[in-house]
């Protein structure tokens, strides 16, 4: 059973204004069907009471039974007598691609395949190239390398110059940091996997958000974690979170607040001082990912504090990258903690890689130094980018719903249909990758999702979505009757 429980009020919340239209129960069923589809209610989560959710919403305890029954017999609700009711996700079914019937006149011709020149375009990496000081970088970081080359080249914490100018950009941001209070790691998923070996053990509840990066996900499964999700689609409830992390017991929250990958939402100075007294008062750490921080590229976004800034006992623990505003060839990392912890994570990462690469870490210290020109060239570029992508989706998949993100890197796209992993499978053979949903997700919801980097130049991108259009054509069009991709 779920150790999990939405309240009435909660529920209701959630739900928003549901729509009226005859029947009402088929409406309510409609839209609670929607949150457990878009990760927003978790599955084996406890649904409040029938006579509690038609208070709340203001409907007859019969409209909420008939609701609950339709959902059962969708597979979407289990219930069992003196137990209640909680959200599930239908049975697997698995299905087959079937050949495309000849005809059908489409972008790339009869068979939509793609012209013989026109490349692979791949749009489920979402790091761009180096930026036009990289250089410049490198030559200064060479002529300085011969000063330590006279040593073993092992400096597990990192080197201090390094750590200095890291601690010195989180203090500017104002969050005051010492240079002993600074990792270096290969790569923010080296820093993410360190944190994971260091504090949760297996079996611990580890909070993540729903969608999220995949490979922190993959992370936690191999330390064994038993991860709980929050639903971010809409951006985060911090009402729900904080209970989630009560109810669950969580040692651990992985975090992306920062224009999160992959919906690009930014969380506000407000829900960033609750979601740090949450986890005071669960007694949990929240690791936050920042990866994105230095990526705002539209000039009205706000520029919120850094979450460590609302910390006072040390649970706030910052992962920070240069793949994303830098190089991701640079697989230069680091971790913002206590000086006790970053003393203990020092000593644990000795016996998996010793150290992170010197001349790597010296090019980095040169392009930090340079930030400012770094942030201005990724705004200019990936603002570019964000509209030319954004005015082909309008023009060419009018059905899809997005909000164009004022910071990162990623589009986060709603389909008309679960749909995106026939999607992906389709794009695929017109030459195109793209990520479907359930990637991003624990539990195989966001079938009605993919997510679009917008780091390739603008021309680049108006031809992946000609090819993503002729693909969901290819989708819509398949034989009628032919099963939906699995949710799980």
């Amino acid at each position: 059973m779920s150790t999990r429980y939405v309240g009435g009020p909660q529920l209701a919340r959630l739900l928003g204004d549901v729509p009226r239209e005859r029947p009402v129960y088929a409406s309510l069923a409609r839209a609670v069907r929607a949150l457990v589809l878009d990760g927003r209610l978790a599955p084996r989560t406890r649904l409040p009471a029938e006579r509690d959710l038609a208070a709340a919403l203001g409907v007859s305890r019969t409209t909420v039974t008939a609701a609950y029954d339709r959902l059962r017999e969708e597979g979407y609700v289990e219930s069992r007598q003196g137990a209640g009711s909680w959200t599930a996700l239908p049975p697997v079914r698995k299905w087959s691609p079937e050949p495309r019937p000849a005809g059908g006149a489409g972008r790339f011709g009869s068979a939509h395949a793609p012209p013989a020149d026109a490349g692979f375009i791949d749009l489920g990496c979402a790091t761009p190239g180096a930026p036009g000081i990289f250089g410049e970088a490198v030559a200064a970081a060479v002529e300085e390398l011969p000063r330590y080359c006279s040593g073993p080249g092992y400096e597990p914490a990192g080197l201090a110059c390094l750590r200095e100018v890291v601690a010195a950009l989180y203090a500017a941001r104002g969050v005051p940091t010492r240079a002993d209070q600074i990792v270096i790691t290969t790569g923010a998923q080296h820093a993410f996997t360190l944190l994971t070996q260091t504090l949760v053990e297996a079996g611990d509840p580890v909070m993540v958000e729903r969608p999220t990066f995949p490979h922190a996900l993959g992370a936690l499964r191999r330390r064994g974690a038993r991860l709980v999700a929050v639903g971010v689609n809409e951006g985060w409830d911090l009402e729900l979170t904080a209970g989630a992390m009560r109810q669950a017991a969580v040692r651990m929250a992985y975090m992306i607040p920062d224009f999160q990958n992959p919906t690009g939402h930014l969380m506000t100075a407000a829900d960033r001082a609750a979601l740090v007294d949450a986890a005071r008062r669960a007694d949990a750490f929240v690791v936050v990912d920042e990866t994105f921080a230095e990526l705002a590229h539209d000039p009205e976004a706000p520029r919120e504090p850094p979450l460590a800034s609302f910390d006072t006992g040390g649970r706030v623990i910052t992962i920070g990258s240069a793949s994303k505003l830098l190089w991701g060839g640079l697989r230069i990392g680091w971790i913002r903690a206590t000086a006790p912890l970053a003393r203990r994570l020092t000593m644990a990462r000795e016996p998996i890689d010793m150290a992170s690469p010197v001349l790597d870490q010296l090019i980095v210290r040169e392009l930090l130094l340079r930030v400012a020109e770094v942030r201005a060239e990724r705004a200019e570029t990936l603002l570019s980018s964000r509209d030319a992508l954004t005015g082909a989706l309008r023009e060419r998949l009018p059905g899809w719903r997005f909000q164009p993100p004022a910071g990162g890197m990623c589009l986060w796209a709603r389909l008309g249909a679960p749909v995106a992993t026939q999607l992906a499978e389709a794009a695929g053979r017109l030459g195109v990758r793209v990520m479907p949903g359930p990637v991003f997700g624990v539990d195989g919801v966001l079938e009605d999702y993919v997510r679009l980097p917008y780091v390739l130049p603008p021309v680049v991108l108006r031809e992946a979505v000609d090819r993503l259009a002729a693909a969901y054509r290819d989708v819509e069009s398949a034989p009628v009757g032919r099963p939906l991709p699995a949710y799980v």
